[in-house]
C-alpha cells in the first residue's frame, strides 16, 4: 500500500466529512454540545459494543495491549516533562503542553481511521477501541489532574470515569462476548445502524469544533513543539516498545496507528472548561490535527511494510 493511497482511500475520506463538517458548521452555527452528546451517549457506545462483541482477543494478547498502554503513556509523560521544562513554560502553559502530547485523539478520529483500515479484520479495530478507553482514563485522570489538580477530589474523577456511557457498552460488549449470548434481531438491527452512523458524525463534529477555532498566532514555538511531540515523538516512542515487546501482526499494527493520531479534542475541551490557557489548547488540537493528515499516512504505510 503506497502513501498516496493511503491518502486517497484512508485520509481523504477523513479530510473531507471534517471539511463539509467544518462548512456546515460555519453556515448553520450547529450546537455542538448537542451533537457531542449524540454520539458520546448514543453513536460511540453502540459502535464499542459492535465491535467488541464480535471480536474474539485471547487474555494473553489483551495483557500485553495493556502492558504496551502503560509503559507508552508513562513514557510520553516523562518526555513532555522533560521538554517542558526545557521550553521553561509557565504552569498553565505547561498543562496544555503535556496534555497536548499525552492525549491523543483515539474516539471520532482513532476510530474511524481503524474502521477504514481494519474493515476485513475486527481485531485492529476492537484494539483501537482498547485504546480509546485507556484514553479516556488517561484524560480523566492525568490531564484532569495536570488542569485542576488542586480543585478536584479521586472520587469526583472516578464518578467522571464510571458515568462515561463507552465504559458501559465496553463491558457490556466483551461480557456478552465471553458468554456466548446471541443477541436477538429487533436489538442488534438498531444498535448496527447507530454504529454506522458513528464514523460520519464523529468526523462532521470534528470539523464543526475546528471550525470555531480562532486562528491567531496558531504557529508558535510551543505549538510547533507539541504538534512534533504528538505525531513524531509518540510514534516513535510506540514502535521503540513494540520491538521490545516483541509484538507483531494485526496488533502491532493496530498499536503503531493508534499512536500517530493528533491531539485529543478533550484536552481542549476541558482547558476551555477550566479557564487554562484554551486558546493555546484549540490551536494545539487544530494545528496537529491538520498536519496528521500527513504523519498519519506515513505512519500507515510504514506500518504495512512492518508488520504485514
Amino acid at each position: 500500500m503506497f502513501i498516496g493511497t493511503i491518502l486517497m482511500q484512508v485520509i481523504m475520506p477523513i479530510l473531507l466529512l471534517v471539511l463539509i463538517g467544518a462548512g456546515l458548521q460555519r453556515k448553520f452555527s450547529f450546537n455542538l454540545r448537542a451533537i457531542s452528546n449524540l454520539i458520546t451517549y448514543c453513536l460511540m457506545p453502540a459502535a464499542v459494543f459492535i465491535n467488541l462483541y464480535e471480536t474474539e482477543i485471547e487474555g494473553p494478547v489483551l495483557l500485553e495491549i495493556i502492558g504496551y498502554l502503560l509503559a507508552f503513556s508513562l513514557l510520553l509523560i516523562f518526555v513532555t516533562s522533560i521538554l517542558s521544562k526545557l521550553l521553561q513554560l509557565d504552569k498553565g502553559e505547561s498543562a496544555i503542553f503535556k496534555n497536548s502530547i499525552s492525549l491523543i485523539n483515539s474516539g471520532n478520529y482513532g476510530i474511524p481511521v481503524s474502521q477504514l483500515l481494519f474493515q476485513a479484520n475486527p481485531l485492529g479495530i476492537s484494539i483501537q477501541i482498547i485504546v480509546m478507553v485507556f484514553q479516556n482514563v488517561l484524560t480523566y485522570t492525568y490531564g484532569l489532574y495536570n488542569l485542576i489538580s488542586a480543585t478536584k477530589s479521586g472520587w469526583e474523577i472516578i464518578k467522571s470515569l464510571l458515568k462515561m456511557p463507552v465504559i458501559h457498552a465496553m463491558l457490556l460488549g466483551g461480557l456478552l462476548n465471553a458468554l456466548h449470548v446471541p443477541i436477538p434481531g429487533f436489538l442488534w438491527t438498531p444498535i448496527h445502524h447507530l454504529s454506522d452512523a458513528f464514523l460520519a458524525i464523529a468526523l462532521i463534529l470534528l470539523g464543526a469544533q475546528l471550525a470555531q477555532i480562532q486562528i491567531r498566532t496558531i504557529v508558535n514555538r510551543t505549538i510547533i513543539v507539541s504538534s512534533i511531540g504528538r505525531l513524531v515523538i509518540g510514534p516513535a516512542v510506540s514502535l521503540l516498545l513494540i520491538f521490545l515487546i516483541g509484538l507483531d501482526g494485526v496488533v502491532a499494527q493496530s498499536l503503531f496507528i493508534a499512536s500517530s493520531f493528533p491531539t485529543s479534542r478533550n484536552s481542549s475541551s476541558l482547558a476551555l472548561e477550566y479557564e487554562i490557557s484554551p486558546d493555546l489548547a484549540a490551536q494545539s488540537v487544530l494545528f496537529s490535527t491538520v498536519l496528521s493528515a500527513f504523519t498519519v499516512a506515513f505512519v500507515v504505510y510504514l506500518s504495512v511494510l512492518l508488520f504485514v
